[in-house]
């Protein structure tokens, strides 16, 4: 019977982790097309673009190597990863083992330099501008996931993702963390998946291109596996802060599940709402803006140690 119940677990988030990503961003598409006032692609439009690029035959350039076409791939499959250890369904996920919220961080980190040395295998200027804005953010964001990863540890206690993101709020400082840490982690999903007020991905304007103009030479099914990859991402960041937002997230029953799913559209909602209402930043505010989910992510951490060390 324990058997039966782990490999439908294994089953159920391996099904959300290779469905939800595209319907989260055909909710986003939907959402901006509805502020706009127009009716907006279909939920599963992704879905379609990705079937269509996979057919296609990719082009590269005689200055390249086999690295600029292993990095998008190296990028997929690092994402893939990261959702192996997260609590897609608001309880433990795929693969669980303690502090596994520091791979988690890490092979985030080795996916954007995949993708930073296949823009710069490129030798193009245009690409290694977009490559050196992302090192620049991505410098300052680190730090705020596992101050994040820290806080929650400390307040609740465990050393697994799931568990830390399955927070118990009670009396004292541990509301404090859970708010905060909500807070970074929407602005680290934001960064990480190039999202608007720091990025847009639909721009070709090299004054305020970043994620875009990394990927512009990716053809064919690279430029498939670099899209999955950030839906992907984006559907892991999204359950984070679901799981976060869950009243049911540990139980690993049914509602729990369904409940955590229904969180993420709504983190997607948000997210287009967002991107429809609030202007793209100027380059030099988006460290600004990162720096906002570092003192959350650093108040966070103060607070859940003043509070472990005031219950003693």
């Amino acid at each position: 019977m324990a058997i039966a119940v782990t490999l439908l677990r294994l089953l159920l988030n391996l099904t959300a982790l290779l469905v939800m990503p595209v319907v989260l961003a055909g909710v986003i598409g939907r959402v901006k097309s509805l502020w706009s006032g127009r009716k907006g692609p279909p939920i599963l439009q992704l879905g379609y673009d990705l079937l269509r690029l996979a057919q296609k035959r990719p082009v590269y350039s005689t200055t390249t190597t086999p690295l600029f076409r292993l990095g998008p791939h190296v990028f997929l499959v690092t994402s893939l990863c990261a959702g192996a250890i997260a609590p897609l369904l608001g309880s433990r996920g795929i693969a669980s083992f303690p502090f596994d919220f520091v791979w988690f961080a890490y092979v985030w980190a080795l996916g954007r330099v995949a993708i930073m040395l296949a823009a710069l295998d490129a030798g193009s200027s245009f690409e290694g501008m977009g490559a050196a804005r992302e090192a620049v953010f991505a410098a300052a964001l680190e730090p705020a996931l596992f101050l994040v990863a820290g806080a929650l540890s400390f307040s609740g206690g465990h050393r697994t993702l799931h568990e830390i993101a399955a927070i118990e709020l009670r009396p004292g400082g541990q509301t404090v963390v859970w708010v905060l840490s909500i807070i970074a982690l929407v602005i680290i999903l934001q960064v990480e998946t190039s999202r608007m007020p720091v990025d847009d991905p639909s721009t070709h304007l090299e004054l305020t291109m970043v994620h875009e103009v990394m990927v512009l030479d990716h053809s064919g099914p690279d430029l498939a596996a670099v899209q999955l990859g950030t839906a992907i991402k984006l559907f892991v960041g999204s359950s984070l802060v679901a799981t976060l937002l869950n009243p049911w997230s540990g139980s690993g029953g049914l509602l729990c599940g369904l409940s955590n799913l229904g969180l993420c559209i709504g983190v997607a909602v948000l997210l287009g709402t967002v991107e429809s209402l609030v202007a793209r930043f100027r380059l030099r505010a988006v460290p600004e803006y990162i720096a906002v989910a570092l003192a959350c992510g650093g108040v966070a951490l103060l607070a859940a140690i003043w509070r472990a060390g005031g219950s003693k």
